[in-house]
């Protein structure tokens, strides 16, 4: 008979994980500026040895303040959210939100909501998914209200990284005044990964069409 895993053991799971994730980028960051471990162990004030064990997962139990470090002396900030453990429950704006995109599709376009992340454990998802013909389709990530942009930002893009059926991503954002106006001061540093503009993408998808790219629709 199966046992049920206590909320600590998955905690401890949990830590392992973001801790193999966060030293994979560590590593490719290092890399990718032309860092050595050692050049990089001395910007983060760690010893060598330290961060080659953060690198390879070797560590026991790195600490929050070891990988804050390790991850600003490679270039990186090291970010964090919750979420709720099992299906995530939306707040009415951002479902009323995504009952308005669903009024929007042509056919033969169809969704599905949470869709998760083909990766064993882990618990993000997208909030939509678009399904057209000849499998194109596009991942949708709701908000209802705009705080960190580019933390929003940031989320999407590791989700997109980590998802091979991604197809285009649509950040969907809520008509609100506030959400306008912060949009309104950092579209354009954006545009990289949100090419399209919201009148481009709505006349594709009422043409029942996945648009050629990804980009910011508001509704």
């Amino acid at each position: 008979m199966a046992t049920r895993q206590r909320p600590a053991d998955r905690g401890k799971e949990d830590a392992r994980r973001i801790a193999a994730v966060i030293g994979r980028e560590i590593a490719e960051a290092r890399r990718a500026t032309g860092l050595s471990q050692r050049a990089a162990a001395v910007r983060a004030g760690v010893s060598a040895s330290q961060l080659g064990r953060v690198e390879r997962v070797q560590h026991p139990n790195p600490s929050l303040d070891l990988l804050c470090r390790c991850a600003r002396a490679t270039g990186l900030v090291l970010a964090s959210k919750a979420y709720p453990d099992g299906t995530h429950i939306r707040d009415r704006a951002s479902l009323a939100l995504l009952a308005r995109l669903d009024l929007r599709l042509g056919h033969p376009l169809r969704t599905r909501r949470e869709v998760g992340l083909p990766v064993p454990g882990d618990q993000r998802a997208w909030d939509a998914r678009i399904f057209g013909d000849g499998g194109a389709r596009a991942s949708v990530e709701a908000e209802s209200h705009l705080h960190d942009l580019q933390a929003t930002a940031r989320r999407i893009d590791l989700k997109t990284r980590d998802d091979p059926d991604v197809g285009v991503v649509i950040l969907l954002v809520n008509r609100t005044a506030h959400n306008r106006r912060v949009l309104a001061e950092h579209r354009e540093a954006l545009r990289a990964q949100f090419p399209l503009d919201g009148a481009t993408i709505l006349r594709s998808l009422t043409a029942g069409r996945i648009p050629p790219a990804g980009g910011i629709l508001l509704l």
